[in-house]
């Protein structure tokens, strides 16, 4: 039996930081070292004072799951139409749909688990490409 990439986070030590949305903040939940990059773990929240936008773009991921945790946030997703998600609500993005976000509660807080951890984003001109 092995216990290594064990690791464990808690909320009272928590540190946001911009990430991949200057709209966002992201708390680092230490999974992409625990797995050596195979999964990454975040919590996602608003970054007060900094204004929404939001370009149609895809990921090149293998898996990509979104649970919201607080408030609200809105997409569009090829195929999909808008999809609202509220606290409780869970979606499971596939590999490379294309999607934009449509807006979020000032409060918005979510899960995101993804795999690969050093996935990329590309943006395209629609979500209805």
């Amino acid at each position: 039996m092995t216990i290594q990439g064990f690791t464990a986070t808690h909320a009272k030590d928590a540190r946001f930081e911009r990430g991949l949305r200057s709209f966002f903040e992201y708390r680092d939940l230490g999974i992409q070292d625990a797995t050596q990059g195979r999964v990454d773990a975040h919590v996602i929240r608003a970054a007060a004072g900094q204004e929404f936008s939001s370009q149609p773009h895809l990921h090149h991921t293998h898996f990509q799951l979104v649970y919201i945790l607080k408030g609200w946030i809105e997409f569009e997703y090829e195929g999909q139409g808008t999809v609202r998600l509220e606290a409780g609500s869970c979606v499971y993005q596939p590999p490379g749909i294309r999607h934009r976000e449509l807006g979020h509660s000032p409060d918005i807080e979510m899960l995101e688990i993804v795999l690969p951890a050093g996935f990329t984003t590309e943006e395209v001109d629609s979500v209805n490409g």
